[in-house]
C-alpha cells in the first residue's frame, strides 16, 4: 500500500502558485461584489491579454466566474471569485503559510547552529563534521 505524502508543499496548488494569479486571486479575495476587468487589470498591473489569459485558466478552474454584460451599449465584464475558487484559495494559503513557517523554522536551527558551531570554534573545541 502506497503511503500518502502529506508534505505541505504537496498542497500548494500550481493554478495559484503563479505571482499573476496569486495577485488576481488576492485581488478578488477583497471583492465579494466581483471587480470590473479593468480594475483587476489595473490592481495586478496586467495587460488586457495576459489578465484574460490567465482568467481563462482560474476560469476552467473553478476558482472564477467572469460575467460579460452591457451597461448601456458599453460592454462590461465583471469578474468574481466562486464559493469553491475562495475555499481552495484558503486552502492554498493555508499551506503556504506551512511552507513559510517550516522554512523560518529550518533557517533558525540552521543559524543557532553555525552559532553553536562558532561559538565552539572560538573556544578552541573540536567540532564533528
Amino acid at each position: 500500500m502506497p503511503v500518502k505524502n502529506t508534505a505541505p508543499y504537496d498542497a500548494l496548488e500550481k493554478i495559484f502558485h503563479e505571482p499573476n494569479r496569486l495577485a488576481i486571486m488576492s485581488a478578488l479575495c477583497a471583492a465579494p461584489g466581483g471587480l470590473p476587468f479593468n480594475d483587476l487589470k489595473a490592481a495586478c498591473k496586467l495587460t488586457d491579454g495576459n489578465l484574460s489569459r490567465h482568467l481563462a485558466v482560474l476560469e476552467e478552474a473553478g476558482a472564477v466566474r467572469v460575467k460579460k454584460s452591457f451597461v448601456g451599449v458599453k460592454p462590461r465584464t465583471t469578474v468574481f471569485i466562486t464559493e469553491a475558487g475562495l475555499d481552495r484559495f484558503n486552502d492554498y494559503l493555508a499551506a503556504l503559510e506551512e511552507v513559510l513557517e517550516q522554512a523560518r523554522r529550518a533557517q533558525a536551527a540552521l543559524e543557532a547552529g553555525s552559532k553553536t558551531q562558532t561559538h565552539r570554534l572560538a573556544r578552541g573545541m573540536e567540532v564533528a563534521t
